[in-house]
């Protein structure tokens, strides 16, 4: 386990020493991250001057929420992000060949190498925000559902983490990649909202086969709401269940690679 940890140290410091030598994209990276927030704490300021609640939240609320899935998009975009974007590439060109090799977990090493320091700045002000929204809240907040709040998100960036991985491990067999990125994106867009907007069937499939829509609601709701073991007990069992399943898929994917030496 400390090997690990020593490992991901080097992917951290490499990382930000390759940043530096690009720093005009470091900066536009930031900048770009920077209008996504903007954007969307604009959008539910735009939908509030039209209704008083959303959800069953006020603004206050929904600001939290807001501040929430940024946080979650930061550590993604900051730990996972550039992994999973080429992934693909390396499956397509045979390179994963050099990963597989080291004498590491390759799910491991593939998942967590590339750290995106120009992203990691935008995680601190991702943070920053949700200080703020917190600061904010209409009503007092006990700080053991703060705590368990905190600890939340980086559980829903694991789960966002894993739905992204299973969008595109199908490369092994169909040899695509930016399809099965724009899919992805496309349906991380449920994150963005909160879970009680959607009814019926759809509600069904974003909060248990696809359950885009337990990312950043579920941690809302224990902060802002009466603390239910069903919400929470569901949200961990999520992450559990998504991640066997990812586990077996890749090793699937793994026995239907063909390296560049076959």
């Amino acid at each position: 386990m400390l090997r690990y940890v020593r490992l991901y140290l080097y992917f951290i410091r490499f990382s930000f020493s390759r940043a530096m030598e690009f720093r005009l994209d470091f900066f536009f990276r930031i900048f770009m991250d920077l209008a996504y927030c903007g954007l969307n704490i604009a959008f539910f300021q735009v939908l509030f001057l039209h209704t008083p609640v959303l959800a069953g939240w006020s603004f206050d609320q929904v600001l939290i929420f807001v501040a929430g899935f940024l946080v979650i998009d930061a550590i993604n975009m900051t730990v996972f992000s550039n992994n999973l974007w080429w992934l693909p590439v390396l499956v397509n060109k045979g390179d994963l060949d050099y990963y597989l090799i080291r004498p590491v977990s390759s799910f491991f090493f593939l998942s967590l190498r590339d750290f995106a320091a120009n992203s990691f700045l935008n995680l601190v002000f991702a943070l920053g925000i949700l200080a703020w929204a917190l600061s904010r809240s209409p009503d007092p907040l006990s700080w053991e559902k703060v705590l368990l709040y905190l600890c939340l998100l980086p559980l829903g960036a694991v789960l966002y983490f894993l739905l992204h991985m299973l969008v595109v491990l199908p490369v092994f067999w169909l040899q695509s990649g930016k399809s099965l990125h724009q899919l992805f994106y496309n349906l991380a867009k449920f994150m963005e909202r909160p879970d009680r907007i959607y009814f019926g069937w759809a509600r069904r499939v974003l909060v248990t086969l696809l359950p885009f829509a337990l990312i950043a609601s579920y941690p809302a709701r224990m902060l802002l709401e009466t603390f239910e073991w069903e919400v929470l007990l569901h949200f961990l069992g999520a992450i559990a269940i998504f991640f066997l399943v990812v586990l077996g898929v890749w090793r699937l994917g793994l026995r239907a690679y063909s390296s560049a030496s076959s």
